[in-house]
C-alpha cells in the first residue's frame, strides 16, 4: 500500500455521510471512495447473518478499487467487531467510536441517554463502554426506529419526523439526561431539530470526530497519510442516485464530488 490510494468508507445507507464529512474536513488532501447501500437500507433491523454478507460485499468491493483503510461508519456494522470485518485483507477497518470519554466530559449529572438502531441498542456495547469508564453513571438506551427510514426518505420538514423526535425525546427529558450520543450516523442529519426538541440542557455528541481521530492515528502509524494535494470524493451508492446526491449536498462540498451507481457483485 502507498499514500497516494484512496480511503473507503461505508454505510448501509446515506447516514455514514456524516462520518465522510468529518474526515474530508480532517483530511483535505485524502482521496475518499464511499460506498452506501441504499438498495438494501436500513441495516437495523435485519439479522447478523444478513449483515455480515452485506458488508462483506461492500469491504470487497472496496478491497478491488485498491483502498488503504476502510473507516465503517456505522455503528450497527461496528458491534459485529471490525476485527471479524476484515477478513483477509491487509487494510486497517475503523469503525465508530462509541464516544464515552465524551459523554462523560460533558455530563456533569452522568445520566446518558443513546439512541441508535435496533441492533445497536440490543447489544449493549454503548453501555458496557460507559459503565466500565465510569460505574456511578446512569445510561439510558433508546431504539429509534422510526428515524432512519425518514431521514433516507428526505423526510426532514414532515410531520412524522416532528412526532417521532417528540416521541423519543420524551423518555430521555423523563429521566433527566443531560448528555445524549448520537448512536447511528444518520441521526446527525437531524442534529438540529434533536437539540431543539431536548433544550439547552442536553449536550449532543457526534462522535464522528472521535472515530476519524481513530482513522487518521491508523494512517499517521502506517506511514500512509497524505499531506500534499487536493483530495477528491467518490460517492458510490446501490440505488437512488438522485436522492443520494441531494443528501450529500446536506454535508458535503460539491465541487470536491462526484457521484455513481455501482452493483456489488462487479468487482
Amino acid at each position: 500500500m502507498n499514500k497516494q490510494q484512496p480511503i473507503g468508507v461505508l454505510d448501509s445507507g446515506v447516514g455514514g455521510l456524516s462520518v465522510l464529512k468529518c474526515l474530508h474536513q480532517l483530511l483535505p488532501h485524502e482521496d475518499f471512495i464511499y460506498v452506501g447501500d441504499t438498495a438494501r437500507t436500513p441495516y437495523g433491523t435485519r439479522t447478523e447473518k444478513e449483515i455480515r454478507g452485506f458488508v462483506g460485499e461492500i469491504i470487497d468491493w472496496l478491497a478491488a478499487q485498491s483502498v488503504k483503510q476502510i473507516v465503517i461508519a456505522c455503528n450497527t456494522l461496528t458491534m459485529l467487531g471490525v476485527d471479524s470485518l476484515r477478513g483477509e485483507h491487509e487494510f486497517s477497518v475503523v469503525g465508530m467510536s462509541k464516544g464515552e470519554e465524551l459523554l462523560l466530559q460533558a455530563s456533569k449529572k452522568k445520566k446518558i441517554g443513546v439512541i441508535a438502531t435496533q441492533f445497536t441498542i440490543g447489544t449493549e456495547a454503548h453501555k458496557r463502554a460507559l459503565l466500565a469508564a465510569d460505574p456511578a453513571a446512569e445510561v439510558y438506551p433508546l431504539a429509534c426506529p422510526r428515524f432512519v427510514p425518514l431521514i433516507e426518505g428526505e423526510q426532514f420538514d414532515s410531520a412524522e419526523l416532528q412526532d417521532a423526535i417528540a416521541e423519543y425525546a420524551a423518555p430521555l427529558r423523563k429521566a433527566g439526561v443531560d448528555a445524549l450520543l448520537l448512536g447511528c450516523t444518520h441521526f446527525p442529519f437531524i442534529r438540529e431539530q434533536l437539540e431543539a426538541e431536548l433544550g439547552a440542557g442536553v449536550k449532543v455528541i457526534d462522535p464522528a470526530a472521535a472515530t476519524s481521530a481513530k482513522a487518521i492515528a491508523e494512517l499517521e502509524a502506517e506511514g500512509l497519510l497524505r499531506t500534499e494535494g487536493a483530495g477528491r470524493v467518490d460517492v458510490c451508492c446501490t440505488a437512488d442516485l438522485a436522492r443520494v446526491e441531494r443528501l450529500a449536498a446536506r454535508m458535503l462540498p460539491a465541487q470536491d464530488c462526484s457521484f455513481r451507481l455501482i452493483e456489488l457483485s462487479k468487482k
